[in-house]
């Protein structure tokens, strides 16, 4: 696949993701350095079944990868925690497909308020605190209390992917955030590394067509002495006029307008994958590769999320920037949702 530049449009003003008659808003498409869309229409009568909310958030730290999920898909709700240490390699997971009647409490814009789920011995709130969000969850075996800082003046790149009138996403990739925290496994807790641990937000609403494939990465670090953020991703804005790419330095967010071509090998998820286009030119080792998979007759998803470090060249606010070891994952998950 060939790579070429999209001609996308910077919105600054507020604006409603949606129309009164629960239509996309066309005004509402591009992208932002700041949440500025209302998405309260997405839910209700309009497009049942199809509405999809989330809250997702990865933390990597030098001995820890943590995640966590609250969402609702209409019919039901998928919410974890996700615990991997990277010292030992062992991995705790608890996971619960919900039945609709036990929604979660998600914003109805980000801002808003807390997400929060509880369910069948897990417990999840996210919650806006003093210059940051405050990442709380507990299961039978972890917990977690993580702060992920908001610095001021912090840049979060906010996009609109508009399929059609009927099916639309808005989606804020929010990379780079420092955080601090700990992280408790069968009683024994650890301090998350004050300096080097980041965390990254995806915040998703919206109407999603049933059966979807798509690329996703993000990496957060020191560099130089620089913070860098890297979020980038594929497949499912093909054809859109939109891409999700972009970098961040120091907070200052750059957004990056060509599509970008991932090659990787399917057989073998550990070996080197490439992303490459425009200024774009990245190598990414992973090191460990996070395997999911849900089946329950019209529902199912499958993906890989593989973390490692990416090197290579990345454009920025300042010009290309040379990034070694910068941690973060690459993925390539398939829903049928």
């Amino acid at each position: 696949m060939g790579t070429r530049q999209i001609a996308e449009r910077e919105l600054t003003e507020p604006v409603s993701l949606v129309l009164p008659n629960g239509r996309l808003n066309r005004a509402a498409v591009g992208w932002t350095r700041k949440p500025l869309h209302d998405t309260s229409g997405i839910g209700g009568r309009h497009g049942w079944g199809r509405n999809k909310h989330w809250e997702y958030w990865a933390v990597t730290s030098p001995t820890h990868l943590l995640a966590l999920t609250v969402s609702s898909l209409d019919y039901s709700g998928v919410h974890s925690v996700m615990v991997h240490d990277r010292t030992t390699g062992e991995t705790i997971e608890h996971g619960i497909v919900a039945p609709p009647w036990t929604r979660p409490t998600l914003p109805a814009s980000l801002g808003d308020g807390p997400a929060r789920a509880s369910a069948r011995g897990l417990e999840i709130e996210l919650s806006e605190a003093n210059a940051g969000t405050r990442l709380v969850a507990r299961t039978d075996a972890v917990a977690l209390d993580v702060l992920a800082a908001l610095p001021a003046g912090h840049e979060r790149l906010g996009v609109v992917v508009p399929w059609s009138d009927r099916r639309f996403q808005y989606t804020v990739k929010d990379v780079a955030r420092p955080a601090t925290g700990t992280v408790t496994v069968r009683g024994t807790t650890t301090e998350l590394a004050t300096g080097d641990t980041w965390a990254v937000l995806d915040h998703g609403r919206g109407r999603w067509p049933y059966r979807v494939r798509w690329n996703w990465g993000a990496a957060s670090g020191e560099q130089g002495g620089r913070t860098v953020g890297l979020q980038i991703g594929g497949r499912w804005t093909d054809g859109t006029g939109t891409t999700e790419n972009a970098t961040v330095l120091d907070g200052r967010l750059h957004k990056l307008h060509d599509q970008l071509e991932w090659t990787y090998d399917e057989s073998d998820w550990l070996r080197p994958w490439h992303i490459r286009g425009g200024e774009v030119d990245l190598r990414f080792e992973p090191f460990w590769d996070h395997v999911s998979r849900t089946e329950l007759g019209v529902v199912g998803s499958r993906g890989h999320q593989c973390f490692g470090h990416f090197a290579g060249t990345i454009p920025t606010v300042e010009g290309p920037l040379l990034v070694d070891g910068l941690l973060g994952w690459a993925e390539d998950v398939r829903n049928r949702w």
